[in-house]
């Protein structure tokens, strides 16, 4: 094992061995480092005033990629390179082009976010050469502004191609080398560190994952801590065993087969959006609208699962599609349908030292169709009052095979047995489904919080069903204000 986490701050290279294992990045960089741009504003991943930007080796290239660093551990930056809004200004004093396009188009008024808004221009940036004006409100979804209104802050995103090539920035000059230095850093062992008796954990492989949960079966798994980070910082809680899955390797493949989709429990909403969404365009949508960059970054679609919330919005969408799970303890695995994982709220079909290795997702069949549909309260970065996800076959006008499931109607994500039952065999009109609909009513019964009342949640549920006729009945139909004519993630 390896007693020190190691990356670059910069291109300074930080080795730290005492660490409080729930320690944040962003409070490391102002109390520790004295880096004061980076700035809290919610401490939950919500406002991106926090946003810093994270490198990751990608072969010979490094991906930035925007990340909160008020809900971010910073043992979790083992291998990367870490930057702030104090790097991006040349040795000489001169603004990066980013920085310079928000002063140009007038991007900052009281100045409290405006270091945020920056660093995921920048990500934005490093990352997309050419980007339309909707790919810049999509990098810029996770920043929270009082005072411009964002046309200025959108504006300087255009600006900034205008004042230098990606290719030709420093940064883009330098990345051969800090690709270098990573990879200098990477390694087989398992980093442990902490700060008296408790510990931080992040193994380089599934083995030692698997053995570390077999002696720590009470441990906090941690991938993105896009919910963990707040247990920290809003319910102060105190976590004596982490084990983090970011370096395990094995589980941060996506392997696309003949029949599917192998997607290791690591593999974040970033890296799964591309190829997900080409071959499930709605799934791709529905990805594009949990959290925001900052969080797609780093939170993990096994995570989503394991954690086990009812209004996850992946879950609904994966069992309608007839995904399968493979859960791990120790040299034993063993697979099952994804819906039968989620036993109750709060209760997962997880043992003790188990964890989930991978999920199965099957490629569509000719003839099948699939939507998925989130409701909430805003486009972006809002957690679902319902989800909905339909995969439907129907053949000589009747329908062959349909499977519904739904969150935020329940204590589980779960299907509509009653509601595939009274539907198939059915010709695929509006009559037949409206004859559907009661049975849908006895398959939930939703609960009323501050995100929707039950009567809403159940006749949400039912018009998403009769909204599923309607695309699929005439593919021309237009129920959506955005999404099937653009897709970000194509």
């Amino acid at each position: 094992m390896r007693d020190t986490v190691r990356f670059l701050l910069g291109d300074e290279l930080r080795e730290i061995c005492t660490v409080d294992p729930t320690l944040t990045v962003l409070d490391w960089l102002r109390i520790e480092e004295r880096k004061t741009g980076t700035k809290e504003g919610c401490a939950e991943g919500d406002c991106g005033a926090c946003t810093v930007v994270v490198g990751r080796r990608d072969g010979d290239r490094v991906r930035y990629e925007p990340v909160n660093a008020c809900i971010r551990f910073l043992a979790t930056l083992d291998g990367c390179q870490l930057l702030t809004v104090e790097h991006l200004k040349a040795a000489d004093g001169a603004l990066h082009p980013v920085q310079q396009a928000m002063v140009d188009c007038h991007g900052s008024q009281c100045g409290f976010c405006t270091p945020g808004f920056v660093m995921a221009l920048f990500a934005l940036y490093r990352n997309d050469p050419a980007p339309g004006e909707g790919r810049i409100d999509d990098a810029l979804a996770g920043n929270l502004c009082r005072c411009t209104g964002y046309a200025p802050i959108v504006a300087a995103g255009q600006r900034m191609y205008e004042l230098g090539a990606p290719e030709a920035d420093r940064f883009a000059v330098a990345e051969a080398g800090i690709a270098e230095r990573l990879a200098a850093l990477e390694d087989e062992e398992t980093v442990v560190v902490g700060d008296g008796p408790r510990r931080f954990y992040a193994p380089a492989t599934a083995d030692a994952m698997a053995e570390l949960l077999l002696e720590h079966p009470d441990a906090t798994i941690v991938s993105g801590a896009t919910d963990v980070g707040l247990w920290v910082t809003k319910q102060q809680r105190v976590l004596p065993v982490v084990i983090y899955t970011g370096r395990v390797r094995d589980l941060r493949g996506l392997r696309e087969t003949a029949d599917g989709f192998e997607i290791g429990a690591a593999v974040t909403y970033a890296e799964a959006i591309g190829p997900l969404g080409r071959a499930y365009p709605d799934l791709g949508e529905l990805i594009r609208r949990i959290g925001a960059e900052q969080v797609r970054a780093v939170g993990t679609i096994g995570g989503n699962i394991a954690n086990g919330s009812p209004i996850g919005d992946m879950p609904p969408a994966l069992i309608a599609a007839g995904a399968t799970l493979v859960l791990r303890r120790g040299g034993e695995r063993r697979s099952l349908p994804l819906e039968e994982f989620f036993i109750a709220y709060g209760r997962q079909d997880r043992r003790p030292g188990e964890f989930v290795e991978s999920v199965f997702l099957p490629k569509l069949q000719p003839g099948d169709r699939f939507r998925a549909y989130k409701i909430s309260k805003r486009f972006d970065q809002d957690i679902s009052a319902v989800c909905a996800a339909f995969r439907l076959r129907v053949e000589d006008g009747k329908v062959i095979d349909i499977r519904i499931a739904y969150g935020g109607m329940a204590g589980t994500p779960k299907r509509a047995a009653g509601a595939e039952a009274a539907l198939t065999g059915q010709p695929w009109t509006e009559d037949a489904v409206r004859a559907a609909l009661p049975a849908l009513a006895r398959d939930f019964t939703p609960l009323t919080d501050w995100r929707a009342s039950a009567g809403y949640r159940a006749r949400v549920a039912a018009n998403l069903l009769l909204k599923l006729h309607a695309e699929t009945a005439d593919p021309a139909a237009e129920t959506r204000l955005v999404g099937e004519r653009s897709l970000a993630h194509a």
